[in-house]
């Protein structure tokens, strides 16, 4: 049976924690940053855990050795 790719995609904006979790970066945090609020940008720098059951098994098939 041979190795299994990982999506390169996926593997450039998901980490895994310890715990076998997922993080990702929030978006909308790049450009047009004047007309967006303080409190919205602070928001937006922290990452953000994949909460959904049905995304953690498809992130698994897509990073398989992450």
């Amino acid at each position: 049976m041979p190795k299994i790719k990982t999506h390169r995609g996926a593997a450039k904006r998901l980490k895994k924690t310890a715990s076998g979790k997922f993080m990702f970066k929030k978006t909308f945090a790049s450009h047009l940053l004047t007309g967006k609020q303080s409190k919205r940008m602070r928001k937006l720098t922290k990452s953000a855990v994949v909460e959904a059951t049905k995304e953690v098994a498809s992130l698994r098939r897509l990073l398989p050795y992450i």
